[in-house]
């Protein structure tokens, strides 16, 4: 999978650039979004894998999949894209690109997982609680995790902070040991 994300990585950035110095993000994101989703059936990965189908063919049907016409630039990237043989990165140049739009943006992917489902009130301090210590914009998610006896554990991109029960428990029995 690393392997995968450090080939799409060049494309994403690309895509990014154009997007952005186009000021066309919303519809980078959207027409990468519809290619992803397409590589996504197993149909459709079954024909763009077909070592007898053409290239250009498989450009043809990928953008037959915008309707009317897609922009001359999505056309220019996905030609790229088709011609270097990495039409199955589709999905990683998507998701780096969706990452690099949420850093421009300043928006940052919280996920907290609780042993309850948390109120719409206690969502809304969790998400305020959070944007004052990271200084940016929250994208909130939730999960329910059984596991957890209580508290919750938190995943901010690379931060993770352990409020859970057995967290602390844990911590108390690591220094009980040293003592």
């Amino acid at each position: 999978m690393a392997e995968l994300t450090t080939l799409a990585r060049p494309y994403a950035n690309a895509a990014f650039d154009l997007a952005k110095a186009a000021n066309r993000l919303d519809a980078w994101s959207g027409a990468l979004r519809v290619l992803s989703e397409a590589l996504a059936n197993s149909e459709i990965q079954q024909y763009i894998k077909t070592p007898s189908i053409s290239t250009p063919q498989k450009i043809h049907f990928l953008l037959e999949l915008f309707g009317p016409r897609p922009s001359e630039e999505i056309r220019r990237f996905t030609h790229v894209v088709a011609e270097n043989q990495r039409l199955e990165l589709l999905p990683q140049i998507a998701e780096l690109f969706e990452a690099r739009c949420a850093a421009e943006q300043q928006i940052l992917e919280v996920t907290v997982a609780t042993a309850v489902e948390l109120k719409a009130a206690q969502v809304k301090r969790f998400k305020q609680s959070m944007e004052k210590k990271f200084a940016s914009q929250i994208e909130l998610k939730t999960e329910v995790d059984p596991a957890l006896i209580g508290g919750a554990f938190i995943r901010a991109g690379e931060t993770v902070i352990d409020l859970s029960v057995r967290g602390k428990i844990e911590k108390l029995k690591e220094a009980l040991q040293r003592a």
